[in-house]
């Protein structure tokens, strides 16, 4: 019945003849959802779907809370036919109606306690119906889905069928909806399940938001493909996932989570029977791998992925998971580093842009054709915009954006070298460095500094410390000490926003 669609053929395919088999098991509810129990709500969610008048290639949008019926949801939409498109819950209403304009979806499906607000709004974008989503999984959805008869025959999709559209963070715009086929979702979790080495046995915490790649696309669809189970956290707390990993045997986090249990009690003998710790998202500080590494006796894969790639590289799961670095290209997939000015390949240990090609790659922008060709090359290599290199052993390495670059009297500075002398220095949490106007050298590199807990840090130090390490066009030429970093929901940091707040430092 699932054969004919693509993507939720292969979400189904562990699952098969072990439906009392258990996939969800909420952490705050205690409630258990096994395989049996989920697929089938999800295809009669697919049914109310399809009532409320989706049809094949139709958008869902949804702004809702992390639930399980949220996760029923997404397959329900892959089941319709639908192209599933989740909305960050911190986007306030006038940034919902650019997405509901954009993408133009059929249905949209809310928080019910912000329904008073939405729903003039969706029906000004056009939306034809609007379900809602509570907390504690009610709502209107629940009640059509409960209205349709069991069973749901999978309406056909092929490879290259859009499955979802996931909306770019935005920073250098109007956010980007990054197009993804079936072909594109299913082929990378399927190399992850084989890479990670995921089993039925596997059990994997999961406390990502599901608005998310990481969380919906790795973590949920990793777990599914191979028949493990969930223990399904609606919000990270350090406290509980210590607690959850006895029964565990895996976690995805981002770079915050490792950095907030590593100051919870009893880590060490909870984390004894884990197998594996992943992060991603943002960069993993080298130290935090290594207070992880002493505390836990675990080393944390890193692995590097975006928007409209999933994953690209990860470190190996037998052999040295190397910190600073993001490993290896995955089966299947290219990374080469590249000119930013003529798009030429780089030899190995060269900064440039990296490029990705591969199955996993996105189909595109919605609705941007002229941004679609400019990122997107004949030859099928998407160009991040991140700046890497590949070391002389093959472990691909990410320096900043390429925005990120700054350009000062002539010379180009890279934020990473400087962040990593900085970040190793005594009393300091974590930096951020960025480029400001200058009168004179068009940019000046400025460093944003956090101190550690009761730290005190002198920027003349910092400075002088710097100038045995760095040529003079590197240092920053001011210092600046914050108590933290901003940073969006996944935990990396915002430098627009720091430049924005420090552009006039040397305005005259």
């Amino acid at each position: 019945m699932y054969d004919v669609n693509h993507l939720a053929s292969r979400l189904r395919r562990e699952s098969v003849g072990r439906d009392t088999a258990l996939f969800i098991r909420h952490h705050e509810t205690g409630a258990e959802i096994s395989y049996g129990a989920f697929f089938a709500n999800a295809e009669r969610m697919a049914a109310a779907l399809v009532r409320a008048g989706l049809k094949p290639g139709d958008r869902v949008a949804v702004q809702a809370p992390k639930t399980v019926l949220m996760l029923e949801l997404y397959v329900a939409t892959v089941l319709a036919g639908g192209v599933f498109l989740p909305l960050n819950t911190a986007y306030t209403t006038a940034e919902i109606t650019y997405f509901l304009e954009d993408a133009a979806p059929t249905i949209f499906v809310c928080d019910a306690s912000g329904l008073a607000g939405l729903e003039p709004v969706a029906a000004g974008c056009g939306v034809s119906r609007i379900f809602t989503i509570t907390a504690d999984e009610g709502g209107t959805l629940v009640a059509a889905r409960d209205a349709e008869a069991p069973g749901f025959a999978a309406v056909p999709r092929t490879a290259a069928d859009l499955a979802a559209i996931l909306y770019t963070s935005g920073t250098t715009g109007r956010s980007k909806g990054a197009m993804l086929s079936h072909r594109a979702l299913a082929s990378n979790s399927e190399t992850l399940v084989a890479y990670w080495r995921f089993t039925r046995d596997d059990v994997l915490i999961h406390a990502l938001p599901i608005f998310h790649t990481h969380g919906l696309f790795v973590a949920t669809n990793v777990t599914l493909m191979a028949g493990g189970s969930l223990i399904f956290m609606p919000k990270f707390d350090a406290g509980a996932i210590r607690d959850r990993m006895r029964e565990a045997t895996v976690l995805m986090g981002v770079p915050t989570f490792y950095v907030r249990l590593l100051q919870v009690d009893g880590l060490a003998e909870a984390a004894r029977g884990m197998r594996l710790f992943v992060s991603g998202s943002a960069p993993l500080l080298a130290e935090t791998h290594r207070l992880w590494r002493e505390a836990t006796g675990h080393a944390i894969l890193e692995r590097y992925g975006m928007t409209e790639t999933n994953m690209n590289t990860s470190n190996p799961y037998d052999g040295e998971r190397r910190a600073g670095t993001v490993g290896f290209p995955l089966p299947g997939i290219e990374v080469i580093v590249t000119d930013p000015e003529t798009g030429a390949e780089m030899p190995r240990g060269e900064i440039g842009v990296l490029e990705v090609r591969g199955p996993n790659v996105f189909a595109g922008y919605w609705n941007k054709p002229d941004k679609t060709a400019e990122d997107l090359r004949p030859n099928g290599f998407f160009i991040t915009g991140d700046l890497g290199l590949i070391d002389p052993d093959g472990y691909v390495h990410i320096v900043g954006r390429a925005k990120d670059l700054i350009i000062t009297g002539g010379f180009n500075v890279y934020p990473k070298e400087i962040e990593l002398e900085i970040d190793a220095m005594d009393g300091v949490d974590e930096s951020a460095v960025i480029g400001v106007p200058h009168p004179d050298f068009g940019e000046a590199v400025v460093a944003v500094v956090v101190p550690k807990a009761g730290a005190t840090i002198d920027a003349d130090e910092i400075s002088a410390a710097l100038s045995a390490r760095l040529a003079a066009f590197k240092r920053p030429k001011r210092i600046v000490v914050a108590e933290t970093l901003p940073r969006n929901t996944m935990g990396k940091v915002q430098k627009n926003e720091l430049r924005k707040a420090w552009e006039g430092l040397f305005s005259a």
